[in-house]
Order: C-alpha cells, then sequence, then structure tokens
C-alpha cells in the first residue's frame, strides 16, 4: 500500500513539472519601450530545473555599442547589459510565474515580477508593493528560425 502512496506522489509531481515546462513562457521575446513602442531589447527565457529566468541577448539600435551595468549592485555592477541575467527565479503556481525578481538595467533595480500570458503578447510587471509597471513583450521573430 505504501509503494502506491509513494508512486502516486511521483506523479503528481511529475504531472505538476510538465504543467509548469508546458505553460513556460521559454524562447526569445522583444521588449518594448514605453515611450516609443518600438523593441528595444530580445531576452532569452529559460527554464533551470523548475524555475525561470531571462538573459538580455541583443539590444535593438542601442545609445552605445557595448554598454555596462553602470547602476546595478553586486556582481552585476558594470557587467556587460548582453548577457546579463534580468529575471531570476520564477515559479509557476498555475496563472502566473511569480515569486522571482525582474532588474531594470537602466536603473539598477530590482523589482518582485510576475509574468503571464495574453494572446501572442507576454506580460511582464514589475512591482514594489502596490506601485507597479507592465510591458507587454512579443514573440520575437528570430524565435522562428
Amino acid at each position: 500500500m505504501k509503494f502506491f502512496a509513494v508512486l502516486s506522489g511521483f506523479m503528481m509531481m511529475t504531472l505538476v513539472s510538465v504543467a509548469q515546462a508546458d505553460n513556460a513562457p521559454v524562447g526569445l521575446w522583444n521588449t518594448i519601450d514605453d515611450t516609443s513602442g518600438e523593441a528595444k531589447s530580445t531576452v532569452e527565457l529559460y527554464m533551470e530545473g523548475d524555475r525561470l529566468y531571462g538573459r538580455i541577448i541583443e539590444l535593438i539600435n542601442p545609445d552605445e555599442p557595448n554598454p555596462v551595468c553602470e547602476q546595478c549592485t553586486g556582481e552585476k555592477l558594470n557587467q556587460p547589459v548582453i548577457g546579463l541575467t534580468i529575471i531570476e527565479g520564477l515559479s509557476f503556481d498555475g496563472d502566473y510565474w511569480s515569486d522571482g525578481e525582474i532588474l531594470d538595467p537602466e536603473n539598477g533595480k530590482s523589482y518582485d515580477c510576475r509574468i503571464w500570458r495574453e494572446g501572442n503578447k507576454l506580460m511582464v510587471r514589475g512591482y514594489i508593493g502596490f506601485f507597479y509597471r507592465t510591458q507587454s513583450w512579443i514573440l520575437s521573430e528570430s524565435a522562428s528560425d
């Protein structure tokens, strides 16, 4: 009887892991500038275990060729923006990817983060308490190459 209880528990954990992977917005996403509405960068979202992460892999028409995160703190201070991990440790709760952080390399600040899909857009919200900003990211055309 214990064997079946253990087997059932293992199968349930496997199904939860599969559901998380199926709902993961893994791939290349273009961030959109709030002011101009133009694509600003390409972020690669990827899984490590059951957590979602994201790193900048391309800057689109940057003001300078190889910027570094001058406003960041700790190990990210003065690191190149291209290759910088900006989304860390999000977990899936059934509706959203949350319980992790997002870094804004322009100001070096980290915010709590929540991500969800609305149609073909990825909604990315950074927040502190009740104050938040939400961006719509779109699937990168290079993701389909």
